[in-house]
């Protein structure tokens, strides 16, 4: 991709995709309130590409094409995979160089879980799937994040806040 071509990442575009975000999760709330028992989480592609564009303006990653196996995209010569979640955990099929895990609260905002190497998170992820895709849990993340010396990060071009349990969304 040439400059001519390459996407900017700005605060306005940051924000209107927060607003559409939005207003995605009031559709969702009101699906769920019409078929109680029916979880309608905006996970997948959706939120994955969500995550990928947050990410790249958060941290100035240019990233892939979209479905690249292990990897979104690379900064600073450093492959990264990126993860976005409503939810308890994040899925991972490939260990990654680097893992950036996102949380996206059902207000919009979004907040860093993990910045880092993706090793620890591999090597401590809780269970795999008959996929043998691998689960690692929030709060797992959160607790290997402290243990990231500032050298091993990604470094932000913008701010983004930590991810605390009190941000957690309810059921």
């Amino acid at each position: 991709m040439n400059d001519t071509e390459r996407i900017q990442y700005t605060t306005e575009k940051m924000d209107r995709i927060k607003d559409k975000v939005q207003q995605l999760i009031e559709i969702v709330k009101e699906l769920e309130t019409d078929f109680p028992g029916r979880h309608f989480t905006l996970d997948g592609h959706l939120v994955g590409s969500i995550g990928e564009v947050i990410a790249s303006y958060f941290y100035g990653i240019e990233l892939y094409a979209a479905s690249a196996v292990a990897h979104d995209g690379e900064v600073d010569g450093k492959k990264v995979q990126i993860k976005i979640t409503q939810q308890e955990d994040i899925v991972i099929n490939h260990e990654p160089d680097y893992l950036i895990a996102l949380y996206l609260n059902k207000n919009g905002s979004v907040y860093e879980i993990y910045n880092g190497p993706g090793k620890p998170p591999w090597d401590s992820s809780s269970k795999r799937d008959s996929h043998n895709n691998r689960h690692m849990r929030v709060n797992k993340l959160m607790q290997l994040d402290q243990q990231v010396k500032s050298d091993m990060r990604i470094k932000s071009i913008h701010p983004i806040e930590k991810m605390k349990a009190q941000y957690k969304n309810k059921r």
